[in-house]
C-alpha cells in the first residue's frame, strides 16, 4: 500500500456534456497506470446512461464505477448545469465516504484531460492543505483559478463539508466551487489554488484550450486571497447577485496575463 493511500477519481456527467468522453477515458487509463491504488467514479443523473458508461469504463479498461443520483433543486430553478453538478459531486463524496477506503478525492471535469501523474503531483503539493485545487483554462474568460474542475481533497476535509450551490429567485447562480471556498473558510480548511500541472480543456467542437505548470501572479494571488474570496461569496449571496463572475471577467480583460 502507497503511503499516500486509495484515490477516488470522481466526475458528474451526463451524455451531452460527455463530447470527449474517449479522450477523458484514455487519460484515466493512463492515470491509473501511473497511480494503481486508484479508480474513476462517475456520477450521472440519467438512468439510461448507466450501462453505456460502464461498458465505457470495461472498454477502455478503467477500474471504477457510475453512480446514480437524484438532482434536489428548488422549483423555480433553472440552471441545470449548476444543480447538477453539485448533486454530483455530492454524491461522489458520499460514495467515497461511505462505500470505500479512500485517503483522497480527485476531481477532474470530463470535458478536460491532464498530465497522467495527477495524483502524484496532487498528493505532493496537498501535503500541508485540506484541499488543493489546479487551474485550467476557461472556456470563456481566460485561466480560472478557482473551481473544482482539478481539485484533490482528503477525507478529513470531506467529512466536514457538503457540495451545494445557490440559485436564486433572479436566476443568478453561485456555484459549488464557490460556495466550498466559503464554507472552507468558515470552518478552518486550509485550500489552496495554484497552476500544478498541465491541462487541456475542451468544447463541444472538440478543440482544446491548453496550460502548463506555472507560478501565480501577485494579482493573482491577492485575488485568491482566502478572507477576500470569503467575502465576495458571502456578498454575493446576501445581495442574491454572483459578483465574483464580473469581476473575475472584467481583470481578465483588463490583465491578460493576471
Amino acid at each position: 500500500m502507497s503511503e499516500m493511500g486509495y484515490v477516488i477519481v470522481g466526475a458528474p456527467i451526463y451524455r451531452g456534456g460527455a463530447f470527449v468522453i474517449d479522450k477523458f477515458l484514455e487519460n484515466q487509463k493512463e492515470i491509473q497506470n501511473n497511480y494503481p491504488l486508484s479508480e474513476l467514479v462517475l456520477a450521472t443523473e440519467q438512468q439510461d446512461f448507466i450501462e453505456e458508461l460502464k461498458g465505457m469504463l470495461k472498454r477502455w479498461s478503467v477500474r471504477g464505477d457510475v453512480l446514480l443520483f437524484e438532482v434536489v433543486k428548488p422549483d423555480y430553478a433553472r440552471s441545470g448545469c449548476c444543480w447538477n453538478v453539485a448533486c454530483g459531486r455530492e454524491a461522489i463524496r458520499q460514495y467515497t465516504l461511505s462505500k470505500t477506503e479512500a485517503s483522497h478525492l480527485l476531481f477532474i471535469d470530463a470535458d478536460m484531460t491532464c498530465d497522467s501523474n495527477v495524483i502524484n503531483i496532487m498528493l505532493k503539493e496537498l501535503r500541508k492543505y485540506d484541499i488543493v485545487a489546479s487551474g485550467y483554462p476557461g472556456r470563456f474568460c481566460g485561466i480560472q483559478t478557482g473551481g473544482l474542475g482539478c481539485s484533490l481533497l482528503t477525507c478529513d476535509a470531506l467529512k466536514r463539508i457538503t457540495f451545494r450551490c445557490y440559485e436564486f429567485r433572479n436566476h443568478q447562480v453561485i456555484d459549488e466551487g464557490e460556495v466550498l471556498e466559503m464554507d472552507a473558510f468558515s470552518i478552518g480548511l486550509k485550500f489552496r489554488h495554484g497552476y500544478l500541472l498541465s491541462v487541456d480543456h475542451y468544447d463541444t467542437s472538440g478543440s482544446a484550450k491548453h496550460i502548463e505548470p506555472h507560478s501565480v501572479s501577485v494579482l493573482r494571488r491577492v485575488s485568491n486571497f482566502r478572507f477576500f474570496r470569503y467575502i465576495l461569496v458571502k456578498t454575493g449571496i446576501m445581495l442574491k447577485f454572483n459578483i465574483t463572475i464580473p469581476l473575475h471577467v472584467w481583470f481578465s480583460r483588463l490583465f491578460k496575463q493576471w
